[in-house]
């Protein structure tokens, strides 16, 4: 601003999308002050992500957001989110980015307690605690070995049974949130997957939507495994609820988001 002060800032939140979720969705069942007084609540993360995967993914199916969508970030933070006519109503991170699916380094959902059990019977403090879900666990702590799920998958087929482990426990938790989040769609009419596991591992991708038979999905093994690292391309076998993969742009999107505030700003003035 010291060096451009006539050029205009634009700040796009990766929380923005999620703000249309209803309260039912971003509501914690707390004390109802820490929401009024503290502003406690789901807020969810990788929007720009989510925004414009089902965007592009609602393109290219031929129904340009309209419909029930479900979208999976998948990389080393991961997340889930449920789509209706383009606007985001429910998605798996909450107040934080812990919250949710597991991760390279985050556990995702874990009991709340285990804060007070690591305290009293380790010891630990808030801060060695929180260091741990957030940088110590998901695929890496589940496997002691990697966050790296290409390192993961290669050492679970040379029979690392930890490796094994963290890929169905990342699969398994994916597909329950993914089958949770259906809850907040009046019907599901496919499924995108991006962020660097979702786009480039075809094995991950399997083993997902094979934990998910009873939606319908029907993953053609040919397409999945035959699609080029990196690009867009539809998977499913042509039957049941669509399932695609579409590489993000988060800095497109930022910059079509950018775009919207300062033609909005400039037409504001032109009206004053």
């Amino acid at each position: 601003m010291r060096l451009f002060p006539e050029l205009p800032q634009v700040a796009v939140f990766d929380t923005a999308f999620h703000q249309t979720m209803p309260a039912h969705a971003y509501r914690y069942a707390l004390p109802k002050f820490l929401y009024t007084q503290h502003n406690v609540r789901r807020y969810g993360f990788h929007g720009t992500s989510h925004a414009y995967v089902s965007e592009r993914g609602s393109e290219l199916a031929g129904s340009y957001k309209h419909g029930g969508w479900l979208t999976a970030h998948l990389g080393n933070g991961s997340s889930t989110c449920a789509i209706w006519n383009g606007q985001s109503v429910d998605t798996s991170m909450g107040l934080t980015p812990l919250e949710g699916v597991v991760m390279g380094t985050r556990s995702g959902d874990v009991d709340p307690s285990i804060h007070s059990f690591l305290a009293s019977n380790l010891g630990w403090d808030i801060y060695k605690i929180d260091k741990m879900l957030n940088s110590q666990s998901g695929l890496l702590g589940l496997s002691d070995l990697s966050n790296d799920m290409r390192t993961l998958i290669e050492a679970s087929e040379q029979g690392n049974e930890d490796a094994t482990l963290a890929i169905e426990v990342f699969c398994y938790r994916l597909a329950k949130s993914l089958a949770g989040l259906s809850c907040g769609l009046p019907r599901i009419d496919g499924l995108f997957f991006t962020g660097g596991i979702g786009e480039n591992s075809a094995y991950i991708r399997e083993k997902t939507v094979s934990y998910l038979p009873h939606f319908g999905f029907n993953l053609s093994k040919e397409q999945n495994d035959g699609l080029k690292r990196g690009t867009e391309g539809r998977i499913d076998a042509g039957t049941g609820p669509q399932i695609w993969v579409v590489p993000t742009d988060e800095e497109g999107r930022i910059a079509k988001e950018t775009v919207h505030v300062v033609e909005h700003e400039v037409q504001q003035a032109e009206k004053a």
